[in-house]
């Protein structure tokens, strides 16, 4: 489950940079319920984007946001509250991790959904019954 940021340079601070994603992956693990399953963690990776500010715009106007994507299978983060909490959570992880002029409306939090079949790791294309066996270990990868 791929999380990707996306941030103008200077808005995180340097130690952001590096702790932003295992925060995130923290958050989507706690938003999912498997805070404690290593095998769920397995299937969390992500990249950071770190731009030069002027390359960085929101509402047509260069503005100092944070991105925050997440794909996932379509079972990820099932209900409104669950897609509620990650988002809560996500905005308080950048929230933490950059200065105190950093508002928090400029950090946007984005959730989207692979259909059935469409997300997969090594060339094999899993579907949200395939992924589940694989995190509850009643399957193997």
């Amino acid at each position: 489950m791929p999380i990707t940021v996306t941030a103008p340079r200077g808005v995180l601070a340097p130690a952001g940079e590096r702790e932003i994603l295992p925060r995130l992956t923290t958050a989507l693990a706690e938003a999912s319920g498997l805070a404690d399953n290593k095998a769920f963690l397995a299937f969390v990776g992500g990249t950071v984007h770190v731009l030069p500010a002027a390359d960085v715009y929101a509402g047509g106007e260069n503005r100092p946001v944070i991105m925050v994507e997440l794909k996932l299978p379509n079972i990820g983060l099932p209900s409104i509250e669950s897609r509620a909490a990650f988002v809560h959570a996500a905005t308080d992880v950048v929230d933490e991790l950059t200065g105190p002029d950093h508002l928090r409306e400029n950090t946007w939090v984005n959730i989207l959904n692979a259909p059935e079949g469409g997300w997969g790791i090594g060339g094999r294309a899993l579907t949200g019954e395939q992924l589940v066996a694989e995190i509850t270990g009643s399957g193997r990868f």
